[in-house]
């Protein structure tokens, strides 16, 4: 019986929070958006020479090495770090591209209309990272750290997640009956404290207790 190869075992996971499969890579602006969430979420894998369905391709020499690195230089900012390596199966070449994850979130990348935005990876999507999340980003990295008064709305959230699996700002706004600047402002204070973290549910980006909060 033929040993499986390493990288087919990677390829049979298919595309999820950590892994995309392109089959060739053309844009760099475009691939940056994937440096750009892979190092704002939990890090990922690129293997470039493999197609949506897993069919392996191979890559065309070196072009493809190049397009990310002008991707991590030119395209993202701060630049994402990265390391390679390459796969040889069946006389094909698969570049693997691994990002960590990486602590000077946001990482911003162009979008369509060349506007820096960050972007986060959900299950085998690139998004983009909403108002609340780069905030809590953000207030994560203040020296001072974030303190929060344990006011009324404050309670009202934590009360209402006790029992709900989430809640949107909109949502929150009305139960506690309070501006989007404040719900704002209270949402990224949670999730840069890790008391609350962010879900996507139909589109839509969701906040819910986090793990430990839940334990």
């Amino acid at each position: 019986m033929k040993k499986k190869h390493p990288l087919e075992a990677l390829i049979e996971q298919g595309e999820h929070q950590q892994q995309d499969f392109k089959f060739e890579v053309s844009d760099s602006k475009k691939i940056a958006r994937t440096l750009s969430a892979f190092a704002n979420t939990d890090g990922g894998r690129l293997l470039i020479g493999v197609k949506d369905n897993g069919h392996i391709s191979g890559v065309r020499g070196d072009e493809e090495y190049y397009m990310i690195e002008a991707a991590s230089k030119m395209y993202t900012r701060p630049e994402v770090p990265f390391s390679a390596r390459h796969w040889e199966v069946d006389g094909k070449t698969v570049l693997e591209i691994d990002i960590e994850p990486c602590p000077d979130r946001p990482y911003l990348a162009p979008d369509k209309d060349n506007a820096y935005k960050a972007y986060i990876r959900v299950a085998d999507e690139n998004i983009l990272a909403n108002e609340i999340i780069v905030r809590a980003w953000q207030k994560r990295r203040q020296p001072q750290g974030t303190l929060l008064k344990l006011s009324q709305p404050v309670r009202m959230l934590l009360d209402y997640l006790e029992t709900n699996p989430a809640i949107g700002v909109k949502r929150f706004c009305q139960l506690a009956h309070i501006p989007y600047s404040v719900a704002r402002n209270i949402l990224s204070d949670l999730m840069a404290m890790g008391t609350i973290c962010y879900v996507l549910e139909d589109k839509r980006i969701l906040y819910t207790l986090s793990e430990k909060q839940k334990g």
